[in-house]
């Protein structure tokens, strides 16, 4: 009997035709969980991929978002990551699992977002290669593993560590907005025996972009080492 990851209550699926014929992927979330997830679709921010109509139309030109251009404006920042794509608004079910998976363990939960990884990967970004955000040391110890790393996994191709996190801060859930958009460039480091990244496309992988500061951070320093583009899929925005 198979269970939901989150709220464990026993999976009851409908049998279609496209099961018989193995064309269908079961959800690992039941009915009510899987509606609680308001995924990302229509217009969106070019940059970051929140939905337009998240935000009102004054706080945007054309296609992107006001906090995208702005980040553009950074002399540092400008052009270094080339686009986010988000899976989920993060709302109250998201957050809530999200919570689950890295503050209580759960680290089963990272599967629950493996059809929808997958799909945005092939359709987006195949070939790239796949960077998980890092945790610092501190920090992977005490939860004991890294949530970018459990859903890079959900990829099914290889991925890479080339990055480290050198610095242990305050949990980005306790940060104020104005303590979030303050990057640290030497935030990350790539790690000694990284070959040259000359010509290569990065996607970056991490739970949740908030400010985007994070992401913009670990895409400075893959580009530093001769990335032709950086990516960054997030299970929430």
């Amino acid at each position: 009997m198979k269970r939901c990851l989150f709220c464990h209550e026993t999976l009851v699926e409908e049998v279609s035709w496209n099961d018989c014929f193995g064309l269908r992927k079961r959800s690992l979330f039941c009915d009510t969980c899987y509606k609680g997830l308001e995924e990302i679709s229509g217009e969106r921010c070019d940059g970051c991929g929140r939905k337009h109509s998240l935000f009102p139309e004054q706080y945007r030109q054309n296609m992107t978002c006001l906090d995208c251009i702005k980040w553009e404006g950074n002399a540092l920042y400008s052009q270094v990551l080339q686009r986010n794509i988000s899976l989920y608004v993060y709302n109250e079910t998201l957050k809530a699992i999200i919570a689950k998976m890295k503050y209580r363990g759960d680290a089963e939960l990272a599967k629950g977002f493996q059809q929808k990884l997958q799909q945005v990967y092939t359709t987006f970004f195949h070939g790239y290669a796949v960077v998980p955000i890092p945790l610092s040391e501190e920090r992977h110890y005490e939860r004991g593993f890294n949530q970018a790393e459990l859903l890079a996994q959900q990829l099914n191709v290889p991925y890479e560590n080339w990055l480290t996190r050198q610095r242990h801060e305050n949990k980005q859930s306790k940060k104020t907005r104005s303590e979030r958009l303050k990057i640290n460039q030497h935030t990350f480091l790539l790690h000694s025996e990284v070959p040259p990244l000359t010509g290569t496309h990065c996607v970056l992988i991490d739970d949740v972009y908030t400010t985007g500061a994070t992401i913009r951070a670990a895409a400075l320093i893959l580009k530093q080492a001769g990335a032709l583009s950086v990516s960054s899929i997030t299970i929430g925005r």
